[in-house]
């Protein structure tokens, strides 16, 4: 049979890294080709007595339907947490939680991107974001990243040249160069991003993980046009699936109808467990 499929799909391949992790399965394997977290440090047993609590505690409310937003608590805790660690101000309302944050990549290409527009983003790039946004079939310009972070010159070009949407960014520790951007160079893309009319995708999944210095302040710091994406994957576990977008009022409207039509509401089990955990346990120890 001849399947009519959309051209879209002609332009987007199966997922790298999906295909890369395959080889994980087996246990004689130690993989360092996807960011998987050492099963070893998960929290196998408080996430066991948090599922116990939210299921004994409120049971018949947790299996049901729940808001497209997310678990209303949820969201306060990583406000309050933004503020503590980054101090930056996000309201609850700011924040829309997502299957992991490959889905905040998904539903912002929904809401942004038309076929041929144009994507700037990292050399290296992360594959996990080349894919999501390739289904939407913009055009990719990619900057090279040098010791400090991406090329602000070639970035000043990029979008003094062009019309560009969107910059997608991985400051901390970036996949898959494990480049960290400099307290100047952050400033260096606030200010380029402020002359020119493009959004920016700040994503920090491993954020979190580091092992010395000091947290940096994120581009969303200098530059309030940011889209943050966060996630529990790396510092909880990657199969509760539980990550964040992080967005002004205007643009979290639109990532929310996005929502809706994609999948209603995240796993509203996960996101009480993970809540629960992180009101049982000091996450910051755990880390």
């Amino acid at each position: 049979m001849n399947y009519r499929f959309a051209d879209r799909m002609k332009t987007t391949s199966k997922s790298f890294i999906r295909e890369i992790l395959k080889v994980t399965q087996q246990p004689e394997v130690i993989s360092f080709a996807g960011g998987l977290p050492n099963p070893g440090f998960f929290p196998a047993e408080e996430i066991a007595r948090a599922s116990t609590k939210v299921l004994t505690d409120d049971g018949r409310n947790v299996l049901q339907y729940s808001t497209s937003e997310g678990y209303l608590p949820l969201r306060e805790f990583i406000s309050k947490r933004y503020l503590k660690k980054n101090g930056l101000k996000i309201e609850p309302d700011e924040i829309l939680i997502t299957n992991g944050s490959q889905q905040g990549i998904d539903l912002i290409g929904k809401v942004f991107l038309n076929k041929g527009d144009k994507v700037v983003i990292e050399r290296p790039g992360y594959l996990g974001a080349i894919q999501a946004f390739s289904i939407f079939e913009p055009n990719f310009q990619s900057i090279p990243l040098l010791d400090d972070g991406i090329d602000t010159d070639l970035l000043e070009k990029a979008l003094s040249e062009d019309n560009a949407k969107l910059l997608y960014a991985i400051p901390n520790f970036q996949n898959p160069s494990g480049i960290t951007y400099s307290g100047q160079k952050r400033k260096d893309v606030a200010n380029i991003l402020k002359k020119h009319n493009v959004v920016c995708v700040e994503d920090n999944p491993s954020g979190e993980l580091r092992f010395t210095g000091e947290d940096l302040p994120c581009i969303r710091n200098y530059f309030e046009d940011t889209i943050l994406l966060g996630s529990f994957s790396k510092i909880i576990s990657p199969g509760l699936r539980i990550g964040w977008i992080c967005a002004g009022n205007e643009i979290m409207e639109k990532l929310i109808i996005a929502k809706q039509a994609a999948d209603l509401h995240s796993n509203s089990l996960s996101q009480r467990i993970v809540h629960q955990y992180l009101m049982d346990n000091d996450i910051d120890k755990h880390i």
